[in-house]
């Protein structure tokens, strides 16, 4: 049973910082293929990082610089260290991950999300 647990979301102010944590559980977390995802109110769910089970990220743009994810393979555990927030950062943040049992198979898993709210 695949479990993805978030943790971290929080209420900040303009360039506070916030660190996420998504806990996993019931998947090979070092070949799993990970990712944060937000969506803010009336907006489509966005990528905003992900990594690999070999550790090479990707950013969207308007987060790079800001944002770094990591993963800690000894707790099976996915971060999202958040710098220089604004308001535009506001959004529920979703961990993802996707996982390939066979070659023909792939699967994907949520947490429940998590809100983050920049505000003066």
């Amino acid at each position: 049973q695949v479990q993805l647990v978030e943790s971290g979301g929080g209420l900040v102010q303009p360039g506070g910082s916030l660190r996420l944590a998504c806990a996993t559980s019931g998947i090979i977390f070092r070949r799993a293929d990970l990712a944060w995802y937000r969506q803010a109110p009336g907006k489509e769910r966005e990528l905003v990082a992900s990594i690999t089970g070999r550790g090479n990220a990707k950013y969207a743009e308007s987060v790079k610089g800001r944002f770094s994810i990591s993963s800690d393979n000894a707790k099976d555990t996915l971060y999202l260290q958040m710098n220089s927030l604004e308001p535009e950062d506001t959004a529920v943040y979703y961990c993802n991950a996707r996982i390939h049992p066979t070659i023909e198979a792939s699967y994907t898993y949520w947490g429940q999300g998590t809100q983050v709210t920049v505000s003066p």
